[in-house]
């Protein structure tokens, strides 16, 4: 056989790969609204970087007929390639190959390329389309599931690794991509349970739908296991790659900088409007943030779920950094068990990738009620609590209005490593609001006084004037500086400038124990 026909028999085999399940099975993909693995590779990755690997490889069961089933790759493509001319690892499973589903071989690829991104210091993007463990194969499909969850957890907070559901993904398969950073759903065509809905009907008796159990909405708005719900594949994959545009490759380098339009000295007298001189009433704090930032552009995560906090990654005179807000718009901006989670793992993401934190405070405490606390309010509030401790990244604080109790600990203050800690003038920083103040410290002159509701009034007054402002704190040191809210973003980027080379440390340990 000469050279020339090897070629055209590799070409062969390539293109055999190639077709995946076959024609007629792609045509299905896309009837549903769904792209084919590689199609979703090409979308992702710049223009002729993919580098395939394993392209050849094939199961190696025998049982219930298999033997006579081999289609190249697997149900799964893996490889690299490049981002925005980032090195980026990639595995797309393949629905139109055996379902997508999982076995031995499909385990084994996907593996190989989670170790170079490992070993090569390099995000990786895992596209999941399957219907789960291949149960011809048994015991060693769900063994192929373990060591990727092992593979996962020893990547955690050493590369990014970034999940996107785009068709079904139930079972054991779930917890591949729960591990990971952030997970990308696609609204319609993908869902996430650990039991479906008949199993769901026979064993509680509820009738529910693919849709209403594990659709991309009720996962990005009621159990926050998805960070994004996107219209479609494009909108999803565009997405993942603005996300990756704010993180550093792995845990040793920066996130990336670039060049910045934006006057980094810009004032904005705007500002002075946004929030409202009477303390009870709501704004949407995004808009001081996207007043704040390069550009107004502020890239949300997890926009749908616990909207009583806002995080998010934004840019900084060209640099990245995440975004924690109070939200008073939501339940007045309170703290409560979904808020806590949903701030305590992305301040968790942003100290593993070293990106600078800052936080907008408006807090008037946690979440009253039986609900919150036979929830579990006092442990989940903690994360938060703990997350901010341990972080070791630069931390900015900016109090623009409430910041009341344990809350105000909480929030990033200078008591639990806050590197700067700002205030606009109308901050109030007190253990209460004016109103329970007064009711607890002037209870006896309440009682015995001929008009309550006046003497109430005029005590409240008196309490807000001496505490509802910043400026015991700051005479304190508690408070850096009290700012006028025009100068807010030069504060924040001659803040972040000074503090680029911070270097803090926690005590040495093997890891400490989150209240989990």
């Amino acid at each position: 056989m000469s050279m020339q026909d090897k070629l055209k028999h590799l070409e062969q085999r390539k293109a055999e790969a190639r077709k995946g399940g076959g024609e007629k099975r792609i045509a299905k993909q896309h009837e549903k609204g769904k792209l084919t693995a590689r199609e979703r590779i090409e979308l992702l990755l710049d223009k002729g970087s993919f580098n395939e690997l394993d392209m050849f490889v094939t199961h190696r069961s025998s049982d219930f007929g298999l033997d006579k089933q081999k289609i190249l790759g697997d149900g799964v493509v893996t490889g690299y390639g490049t981002v925005n001319g980032r090195l980026t690892y990639v595995f797309s499973q393949d629905f139109t190959v055996f379902g997508g589903s999982l076995s031995e071989a499909h385990a084994e690829k996907i593996l190989k390329v989670m170790h170079l991104a490992m070993k090569n210091g390099a995000p990786i993007v895992g596209l999941n389309d399957s219907g789960g463990a291949r149960i011809q194969e048994g015991v060693v499909s769900l063994g192929g599931y373990a060591d990727i969850f092992l593979q996962n957890t020893l990547a955690s907070g050493v590369i990014p690794q970034i999940s996107a559901i785009m068709g079904p993904c139930a079972g054991g398969a779930v917890y591949s991509p729960a591990i990971t950073d952030f997970i990308f759903m696609v609204d319609q065509t993908s869902y996430m349970f650990v039991t479906g809905p008949e199993v769901v009907k026979t064993v509680t008796h509820e009738e529910v739908t693919h849709e209403e159990l594990g659709g991309a909405h009720t996962h990005a708005s009621k159990s926050g296991v998805a960070h994004f719900a996107c219209a479609n594949e494009l909108d999803c994959i565009q997405q993942i790659k603005t996300l990756l545009s704010f993180i550093p490759q792995n845990n040793v380098e920066d996130p990336p900088s670039i060049e910045p339009t934006d006057d980094p000295y810009r004032q904005d007298k705007e500002l002075l409007e946004i929030v409202p001189d009477n303390p009870n009433k709501p704004y949407d704090v995004k808009q001081v943030i996207e007043r704040v930032v390069d550009d107004g552009e502020f890239f949300e995560v997890h926009a749908e779920y616990a909207q009583n906090i806002v995080v998010g990654f934004a840019r900084l005179d060209g640099k990245p950094v995440g975004v924690v807000a109070n939200q008073p718009a939501v339940l007045a901006g309170c703290l409560d068990i979904d808020s806590s989670l949903k701030g305590a793992r992305f301040i968790r993401f942003c100290d593993c990738f070293n990106i600078p934190l800052v936080t907008f405070e408006d807090v008037p405490g946690f979440l009253p009620g039986t609900t919150q606390e036979f929830g579990g309010i006092i442990k989940h509030g903690a994360k938060l609590l703990y997350a901010y401790c341990e972080a070791t990244v630069p931390k900015i604080t900016v109090i623009l209005r409430k910041a009341y109790g344990g809350a105000y600990d909480v929030m990033s203050s200078k008591h639990v490593r806050g590197d700067m800690n700002f205030a606009w003038p109308s901050a109030e920083i007190a253990v209460m609001g004016p109103d329970g103040a007064v009711n607890i410290i002037f209870r006896r002159e309440l009682a015995e006084a001929d008009d309550p509701a006046a003497k109430k009034a005029e005590l409240v007054a008196e309490y807000r004037e001496k505490f509802a402002n910043p400026y015991i704190a700051a005479a304190r040191g508690y408070i850096d500086e009290v700012i006028d809210p025009r100068h807010t973003r030069p504060k924040l980027i001659t803040a972040l400038h000074m503090l680029e080379n911070k270097r803090d440390t926690n005590p040495p340990k093997k890891h400490g124990n989150i209240p989990l």
